[in-house]
């Protein structure tokens, strides 16, 4: 059965305080509504993204980024329901599945939402909510359940009775939708309201009124249901997705020395027996070899391909390179835009000058194997250094160096005798 996805991402998001839309805030480099979109990539053929609040910023990243996703614009705003339904005229002959979710609950699953996109098709449900257990559910809307285990309602907090606030059980905010049945729902939906909105949760009520199989699937981590509202809940996002990550590749055989202060993408991939030491970050799309050594403090952007048994050091930043096995970058230095060989050996203080601020420009600088760069040397891209060549300590480099030459651009060294001497007479 074909899934289409409609993922919600009109908000302004007030209390971010910011002037970025709130699903672009990012964690490890990545978008909010990027591990939306990552996580429904492999379940669905389509997605409908919902923008408003800048939507031009919105649909400029979902443009670059995602071949299988649409923007919808939803002007004015006028609640949830609302923002489903403009994608109604995209999905008017749809026959199959649709996934509703927010653009800001970047800890959901894929593997939980295939588990409960399998509960809605066992249970030849026509609407599935999903909801999750919290032992203090405080302000948020219960999940009411019918005699035989199936959904009945959500009631909002300040409508609960004394013994509905006692239920644990929360809406998520995912729904899976038999779209041709629930389809009619949005053009039905009344503003009736305080606040004079369309809510989506009011088609459970819709549903049961026309006898469809209304259902609720409870999450088995309630943590994956957190929605980001705050910098402070970004912060606190962050860290659990720290953990998750630290923990996936521990298992997997990577040494994390101190889990507390490295901080790993989802996007990232590390082979066995890689030891990753303190105050690291990696952020962005990287694949690093095995037995490798990264860190402490080192820095990798982003578009970074490490082979087997590379060093990259203390304070040392590395973005959109590729290095070779065996190549070592001690410290104190910066390779962006690069191409190293194998057997390289990088001095403290390099530096590969890669951007031109005149014409914005980012040109390449290419280490062939078994180069070797002297500490405190910059070398300025376009640049090629051949096979087997070495680099003279604080040397400028800025012409291509032949194989198994030496370059050297500093001054000879000067000696003036008694010089200290004489300055104190």
């Amino acid at each position: 059965m074909d899934i289409k996805s409609v993922i919600m991402a009109a908000g302004k998001g007030t209390r971010m305080k910011s002037e970025t839309p709130k699903v672009l805030h990012e964690i490890f480099g990545k978008p909010l509504l990027g591990y939306i979109l990552d996580n429904v990539k492999n379940i669905t053929n389509e997605n409908f993204v919902i923008v408003g609040h800048c939507a031009e910023k919105v649909k400029d990243y979902v443009e670059k980024n995602y071949e299988n996703a649409k923007t919808v614009l939803q002007s004015p705003q006028l609640g949830t329901g609302h923002a489903v339904s403009m994608a109604c005229p995209m999905l008017k002959d749809f026959k199959g599945l649709v996934l509703i979710l927010n653009g800001d609950i970047p800890l959901i699953t894929e593997e939980t939402l295939k588990k409960f996109i399998e509960f809605h098709k066992q249970k030849n449900s026509d609407l599935t909510i999903m909801s999750a257990i919290f032992d203090d559910p405080s302000g948020l809307g219960r999940i009411i359940r019918e005699s035989d285990n199936s959904l009945k309602c959500i009631v909002e907090e300040k409508d609960t009775t004394p013994e509905q606030k006692t239920i644990k059980e929360i809406n998520a905010g995912i729904y899976c939708l038999d779209w041709d049945k629930i389809r009619p729902a949005f053009s039905q939906l009344s503003n009736n309201n305080a606040q004079g909105e369309y809510y989506l949760t009011d088609i459970i009520e819709w549903g049961k009124k026309n006898g469809l199989s209304v259902h609720a699937y409870i999450m088995e981590n309630n943590e994956e249901s957190f929605g980001i509202n705050s910098r402070l809940h970004l912060a606190e996002a962050t860290k659990i997705m720290q953990k998750r990550i630290n923990e996936k590749h521990m298992i997997n055989g990577v040494t994390i020395v101190d889990p507390e202060t490295t901080y790993i993408s989802a996007d990232t991939e590390i082979g066995q027996d890689t030891v990753i030491y303190p105050s690291t970050y990696i952020e962005g799309k990287n694949k690093i070899g095995k037995n490798c050594k990264i860190g402490p403090c080192a820095h990798l952007r982003g578009g970074v391909e490490i082979a087997d048994n590379v060093k990259i050091g203390n304070f040392v930043e590395v973005k959109k390179s590729k290095i070779g096995s065996n190549t070592n970058a001690g410290h104190l230095s910066y390779i962006g835009d690069s191409e190293v060989g194998a057997h390289v050996n990088i001095g403290a203080g390099t530096i590969t000058a890669n951007y031109n601020p005149l014409t914005k420009e980012k040109s390449k600088t290419i280490l062939k194997d078994n180069v070797k760069v002297g500490s405190n040397t910059v070398l300025v891209a376009p640049v090629t250094v051949d096979e087997g060549a070495n680099i003279g300590a604080l040397s400028v480099i800025t012409k291509n160096v032949s194989a198994w030459a030496l370059a050297l651009t500093r001054s000879p060294m000067r000696i003036i005798h008694d010089w200290v001497k004489n300055q104190l007479k």
